[in-house]
């Protein structure tokens, strides 16, 4: 396993702690894609994260493994902060491993979290607007019941 393999890893894990602990121990210890497609979402997508903070932070790279962690994130019961928090974990993971340049990692970290809210709140503007959508299509059904 290389060392980014066990980086990969060491985040998978930390960020599956912030689940429910039964929850937690499925994502970690199913490997099927079919049986658990959040943990195999979350790997394969942390895994590209890592390469890009390591490599040249390309967005269009960045975009799409963001977007499935974090859209998954904002439909749970998690606060904004647990929805994104997941980013700053990396820190004292690469940082233990004195990396050649800990000020370009460190800002690299910020930046790709400042990337997850935005998708986070995307994605929470989105489900508040299929929710009133919802709502308004139910009063519509109401109204030509007569109800």
């Amino acid at each position: 396993m290389s060392n980014d393999d066990a980086a990969v890893e060491q985040w998978f894990a930390q960020t599956v702690e912030s689940y429910p602990r039964l929850t937690a121990q499925f994502l970690a210890s199913e490997r099927d894609r079919f049986r658990n497609p959040v943990g195999h979402s979350l790997r394969r997508s942390l895994a590209v994260l890592l390469g890009e903070i390591l490599g040249n932070m390309d967005a269009e790279s960045i975009d799409p493994a963001l977007d499935g962690i974090v859209r998954i994130r904002a439909v749970q019961d998690l606060r904004p902060s647990e929805a994104v928090g997941f980013v700053f974990l990396l820190r004292s993971i690469l940082l233990a491993s004195n990396p050649p340049r800990p000020a370009m990692i460190e800002a690299r970290i910020d930046q790709l979290a400042l990337m997850a809210f935005d998708h986070y709140t995307s994605c929470r503007e989105q489900l508040a607007q299929a929710r009133a959508n919802e709502q308004k299509r139910g009063m519509g059904i109401h109204a030509r019941r007569g109800t």
